[in-house]
């Protein structure tokens, strides 16, 4: 059951968030009370219109097509007829011709006893006026409970969609004695090139390309792997992992994406494991960039103390992560208010600043220590992998400032076109960093001029970097005295002893 909250109020008619489905299926979905109206939204999708040329005689290729909803109230409410429960599809540049509002006030989606004075529309009806673009729109038609009934069936048709936009459906009703009916059915939303919602359609062919260049970075890499297995290092083992998980989550995706547009429903097992392949292949990731900040297998062989440090950060973040992903993109994720929402994103936000601020506090450390012991090699390398880091965080903020400034301008989603760039982004940087690791780590009969040695141990590299559980205790003044006595005296009668044997000899 797809359920969505309603924090914009339906006397704006605010375009919700797009759905997981272009199936949508109600099961006893309640009607709420809005303003003057009682609602249920059946649905929000970008749709491209119709191939040209089409005629209303020729089978849509784009279309938003009703199927057996049916309303339903209880039987000891079924003693009255009502008026029609309604179902209202519009677009998005539409929405001011749902409503109104008598002498400037407040508006409202069904009509008022001003309203009617003013002969605007009658008294209970829904208000809606003709688009001044399309004289058939917005759509609205409607069943009425007949007196003895506990059900109206909604009449099938399909809505042929000649307008590319956002469109939504309300199922909205006025009465107030219907206040326990609920909707059963469901409908179906389909673009030219299939299921898939106008704006996850680009991520599809997005996946493919993705797909696509894991493919190539791994054929490079795993042909150096396998010409200088002898010379692998343990974090090169590492950066094989993660381009495996990445090699793997890109084709789930791309998979979960073609199933859905083929079939109009999401398919759930794949999107978990997409899910978590990827949030895998994070977790990893930020673990491995970690631990090479840290200097281990290169200037380190262990990270000592703080081994189980790093493992209970990964843990947290896998977790939190996972959460996160789960909900926006498995079931229904619309039905979660603002603070709740909030409550998951918050966690990873937090996670991901304090593994950056410990990546760029453990690089300070270990560049400063290989320039103090003149380490040219892995300086260079060191250098050159910080200043790829920064230019991904500046990137990252960047990017983070303009998805708020995207997000806060387009409050009734008109920019779905575009919308799905900004996931893709961020799957464009994390492959670029990827790139960069590999070019500055790949495996090579140099790699051990990079890893860590015997002789990168005189200077205790990684002291100051674990923390000294037992401190020596200071001797009091008294033992001192003593200490030196008994040392003097030892030494005098060393030295006694040395005189003693040459006087014998």
């Amino acid at each position: 059951m797809l359920r969505r909250s309603f924090a914009i109020t339906v006397l704006s008619f605010a375009a919700a968030l797009l759905v997981d489905a272009s199936v949508h299926e109600y099961a006893g979905e309640k009607f709420v009370a809005k303003g003057n109206a009682f609602v249920v939204h059946g649905g929000s999708e970008g749709i491209h219109s119709s191939a040209p040329g089409l005629n209303e005689s020729s089978a849509a290729d784009s279309f938003i097509r009703l199927e057996n909803v049916i309303f339903r109230r209880p039987l000891e409410l079924s003693n009255f007829s009502s008026g029609l429960v309604h179902a209202v599809l519009f677009e998005v540049d539409d929405r001011e011709t749902i409503g109104g509002s008598a002498y400037g006030g407040q508006r409202a989606v069904c009509c008022t006893a001003d309203l009617a004075k003013l002969g605007v529309c009658r008294q209970g009806q829904i208000i809606h006026r003709p688009s001044a673009d399309n004289p058939s729109w917005p759509q609205v038609f409607g069943a009425p409970f007949d007196i003895d009934m506990t059900e109206t069936i909604l009449h099938p048709r399909s809505i042929q969609i000649r307008k590319t936009g956002m469109y939504n459906l309300y199922f909205i009703h006025c009465d107030p004695q219907l206040k326990e009916v609920f909707v059963d059915g469901k409908t179906v939303w389909k673009n030219p090139t299939g299921y898939l919602p106008g704006r996850m359609a680009p991520l599809m062919n997005f996946y493919g390309v993705m797909s696509l260049a894991f493919v190539v970075l791994g054929i490079f890499w795993f042909s150096q792997y396998a010409r200088f297995w002898r010379e692998v290092l343990p974090l090169q083992n590492c950066i094989t992992l993660v381009i495996t998980l990445g090699m793997l989550e890109m084709a789930l995706w791309y998979y979960d994406y073609a199933e859905f547009n083929e079939t109009g429903v999401r398919p759930t097992g794949i999107t978990v494991w997409a899910v978590t392949s990827g949030t895998v292949k994070r977790t990893v990731s930020r673990l491995t960039i970690l631990i090479v900040s840290m200097g281990y297998g290169v200037v380190r062989p262990t990270l000592g103390g703080l081994t189980s440090k790093v493992l209970l950060l990964g843990g947290t973040f896998f977790v939190a992560t996972e959460l996160l992903e789960l909900i926006e993109n498995v079931g229904a994720v619309s039905d979660l208010s603002g603070k709740a929402r909030l409550f998951f994103v918050l966690p990873v936000a937090v996670l991901d600043a304090f593994i950056i601020l410990w990546i760029f506090t453990s690089l300070s450390s270990t560049l400063n220590k290989l320039q103090a012991r003149r380490m040219t090699a892995k300086l260079d390398i060191y250098r050159k992998f910080t200043n790829a880091l920064a230019v991904a965080v500046i990137v990252s903020v960047g990017w983070t400032c303009y998805e708020l400034y995207f997000k806060s301008n387009d409050v009734y989603n008109e920019q779905w076109r575009n919308a799905w760039i900004i996931p893709a982004f961020w799957q464009v940087l994390s492959f670029s960093v990827l790139c960069v690791i590999c070019a500055l780590w790949a495996p090579s009969q140099n790699s051990m001029r990079y890893a860590y040695s015997s002789e990168d141990a005189f200077g205790e590299f990684d002291k100051d970097d674990t923390l000294t559980l037992i401190k020596p205790s200071r001797l009091a003044s008294k033992d001192v005295s003593s200490l030196e006595l008994r040392s003097a005296e030892s030494g005098n009668g060393l030295l006694h002893g040395d005189l003693g044997e040459e006087k014998t000899a």
